[in-house]
């Protein structure tokens, strides 16, 4: 089993920026890659970056792309997502994922607010 658990959320003006955290504990050597999501009010959760664990190889959502990046340290088995040039927009609970060994996303943390005021 893995475990996962985000921190770094809050509120912060529009321009400004965050950097969330996600820490891995458990059976991390099973870790193919792990991801951020987000869930805004009354919308359906979606994919914003991940990254191979490995291979630190990231991939983006286009409405991210060039203001939040993803990285990890695995001598930590923490994930992070620094996220610059916020937008109201990017209000969400943010979520970190864990792809076990490629059979999909799961588990999950248990999500943190993000408030980007206008």
């Amino acid at each position: 089993q893995v475990q996962l658990v985000e921190s770094g959320g809050g509120l912060v003006q529009a321009g400004g920026s965050l950097r969330l955290s996600c820490a891995a504990s458990g059976r991390t050597f099973s870790i193919y890659r792990m991801g951020w999501f987000r869930q805004a009010p009354g919308k359906e959760r979606e994919y914003v970056a991940a990254i191979r664990w490995s291979a630190s190889i990231t991939y983006y959502s286009d409405s991210v792309k060039g203001r939040f990046t993803i990285s990890r340290d695995n001598a930590k088995n923490t994930m992070y997502l620094q996220m610059n040039s916020l937008k109201p927009e990017d209000t969400a609970v943010y979520y970190c994922a864990a792809d076990l060994g490629g059979a999909g996303w799961g588990p999950w943390g248990q999500g943190t607010q993000v408030t980007v005021s206008s």
